[in-house]
C-alpha cells in the first residue's frame, strides 16, 4: 500500500508552567510542559467570544534540556511535532489514555518574563540560537520508563553556551 499519511502539529502559544525535566533509566532527557493557544470569534449575536486550548508538550534529548533551561511560564513559543496517544494503567488499576504533542522543533519567541511580568534581560536568548533541528530531538524512549524523580531547573545558560551545543 503506497498511500501516504501525515501527522504534523504546529502551534504558537504561551507556556502555562515551567518545563519539568526528567531522565529515563538509560539517561535520556525528557521535558514536559503545557502550552495554551487562544481563539477569538464573533458569535451570531455579534458578541466577541474567546476560548483557550491546553496542549501537553513532550520534548526529548537535547531539545528537552534546552527547553528546561530557557523556557519559563508565560513565554511565547513556536513548536512543531506530531500527535501521540499513550495508554497506561494507573496505580488504582484504571486504564488511562492521553494525547500529547511530541515536538521535534521549538523556537522561543519574544523575551522571557518573570512572575511580575517584567522582562528578564539576562535570560534572553535570540530566537535563531534556540532552534533545534529535528535530527537532534527525535530519539525517544517509552514514557513508562521515565523516572518519576523531577530534576530541578538547571542554571540559566547564555546565548553563546546554547549556540555551542547546537550541532549545525
Amino acid at each position: 500500500m503506497s498511500a501516504r499519511s501525515l501527522n504534523k502539529v504546529i502551534l504558537i502559544g504561551n507556556l502555562t508552567r515551567d518545563p519539568e525535566l526528567r531522565y529515563t533509566p538509560s539517561g535520556t532527557a525528557v521535558a514536559t510542559f503545557s502550552l495554551a493557544t487562544n481563539r477569538e470569534w464573533v458569535d451570531s449575536t455579534g458578541q466577541k467570544q474567546e476560548s483557550a486550548e491546553f496542549h501537553r508538550i513532550v520534548a526529548w534529548n537535547k531539545l528537552a534540556e534546552i527547553c528546561s533551561q530557557i523556557l519559563t511560564k508565560g513565554r511565547k513559543i513556536y513548536v512543531e511535532g506530531r500527535l501521540q496517544t499513550r495508554n497506561w494503567q494507573s496505580q488504582d488499576g484504571q486504564e488511562r489514555q492521553t494525547t500529547e504533542i511530541v515536538i521535534s522543533e521549538m523556537i522561543a519567541l519574544g523575551e522571557p518574563k518573570n512572575n511580575s511580568g517584567a522582562v528578564e534581560e539576562q535570560q534572553y536568548v535570540p530566537e535563531e540560537q534556540v532552534y533545534v533541528p529535528e535530527e537532534v530531538a527525535t530519539k525517544e524512549e517509552p514514557m513508562e520508563e521515565v523516572k518519576e524523580k523531577k530534576v530541578s531547573k538547571k542554571e540559566k545558560v547564555s546565548a553563546a553556551e546554547v549556540a555551542d551545543d547546537i550541532p549545525f
